[in-house]
């Protein structure tokens, strides 16, 4: 993948160095919406010059090359998963997984908000995800 991933942030006009390229296979490989301490965590080991600065700069740069999205799911945390394909989340309000689902958009009357250009939406859904549900049903 290291050819494509080269090829891709060509394309994007982002120079491949090792820590880029390295936090985003981190990203590829972890599907759980990781904030910029998850993955200062996992790759200072692997990376022992690493700073949380470093990271926080390298997703900034990801987020304006459309490389990654920020997740904004109301906390002071921002979380972060690669751009694949448009899609909405879940976050579960007990154990605070956040859920891929299928994109949710919902019609704006434009009336409502006159002169506003709109230009994304972002839907997430907050509840209780079946294992906490059953968790709360066999206790």
């Amino acid at each position: 993948m290291t050819e494509t991933l080269k090829k891709i942030f060509k394309e994007k006009g982002v120079s491949p160095s090792y820590t880029r390229m390295r936090i985003y296979y981190y990203l590829d490989d972890c599907k759980t919406h990781p904030t910029v301490d998850t993955i200062y965590k996992e790759l200072i080991d692997e990376l022992p010059t690493l700073s949380k600065t470093t990271v926080y700069n390298v997703l900034k740069l990801f987020v304006e090359k459309e490389l990654v999205y920020e997740v904004n799911i109301g906390t002071n945390e921002k979380r972060y998963e690669l751009v694949i394909e448009k899609h909405s989340h879940f976050i579960c309000q007990v154990c605070n997984t956040i859920y891929d689902i299928p994109y949710i958009c919902r019609p704006i009357d434009e009336d409502v908000i006159p002169g506003f250009e709109i230009i994304d939406q972002e839907v997430n859904l907050k509840g209780i995800c079946p294992n906490c549900k059953h968790k709360q049903i066999t206790t």
